[in-house]
């Protein structure tokens, strides 16, 4: 799944969206775009708890 996170934009906000989303799916890989503030997530999670695992994070995102 493809994820808009418009508020990304630094390794700070990288770390703690892995983190976060490595925490709900240890199993969950994760290819970061940071010019294109976009995440690529392949996880065992749908869509909407991708989003809540991120936005507890503190990053709103969209499914682009």
């Amino acid at each position: 799944m493809r994820f808009n996170v418009p508020e990304m934009s630094c390794g700070h906000c990288k770390s703690a969206i892995e983190t976060a989303v490595k925490g709900a799916d240890p199993a969950a890989t994760l290819d970061f775009d940071m010019p294109k503030r976009a995440i690529e997530i392949e996880s065992s999670l749908d869509g909407s708890q991708l989003q809540s695992v991120m936005k507890d994070a503190g990053y709103d995102s969209a499914v682009a």
